[in-house]
């Protein structure tokens, strides 16, 4: 339960409060280095660049794995199912997860049948190649597409809302709730800058039309991947 709490916090940390920019924000922050920035500036913070997918497989991200915890039998979606439920379900022989209760926050439904979820990459695994990941090893490739350390990472959805999503960037899809619009964009933009990804142009503009706007007081948080 404190974890499902602890999630829920980072999710909604990003606080709408007036936020004063330490001057050393600017500075490339080293591996493991807690930031904590508007979502104004920290989108000023990822560098542009063209996308390629050239060589792109799924396969080349390994996932799931065997998790936080190799011990409890529980491969990486079951235990973001675990942490993300808002009622815990019943566990089975083989971390089999049963019936609980989820919230979708990108199209705001409620799931009590885990099969009807998707554990979505917030970038997806193709974005984050075109974006920079194609130049990782396989086993950077592999904790970035099993990330757990930071909540955002890895989100429980409705399978509808996450294919709908596929591989498209902020560009090409947004959430349909209009209460995840500044959620999903914070956690984009942290995910990116937790990892080092690029963007192209045009998904810079399209964020920048929110944090001009309705997101324009968003705080993110994140701690970049070492």
């Amino acid at each position: 339960m404190i974890k499902n709490i602890a999630r829920g916090l980072t999710a909604l940390t990003l606080a709408l409060t007036p936020f004063a920019v330490p001057a050393s924000a600017h500075a490339v922050a080293a591996p493991g280095a807690a930031q904590t920035l508007p979502l104004t500036y920290a989108i000023d913070h990822i560098p542009v660049a063209d996308e390629s997918r050239d060589g792109y497989a799924r396969t080349k991200f390994k996932h799931w794995n065997a998790g936080l915890d190799p011990a409890d039998g529980c491969h990486t979606r079951n235990e973001v199912l675990l942490a993300e439920a808002t009622e815990a379900p019943a566990v089975g022989a083989g971390c089999k997860v049963g019936e609980g209760e989820w919230l979708s926050y990108y199209d705001e439904q409620e799931v009590t049948d885990p099969s009807k979820l998707d554990i979505d990459h917030m970038v997806p695994l193709a974005e984050a190649w075109d974006s920079g990941a194609g130049a990782w090893t396989a086993a950077r490739r592999e904790a970035y597409a099993n990330d757990q350390e930071a909540s955002t990472s890895l989100v429980a959805v409705t399978a509808r809302s996450n294919r709908a999503k596929a591989d498209r960037d902020p560009s090409e899809w947004m959430p349909p709730a209009p209460s995840a619009t500044c959620r999903y964009l914070g956690e984009w933009v942290a995910t990116k800058l937790r990892w080092g990804l690029s963007a192209d142009q045009a998904e810079i503009d399209a964020i920048n039309v929110y944090v001009g706007g309705p997101c324009n007081e968003q705080v993110l948080h994140y701690t970049v991947a070492p």
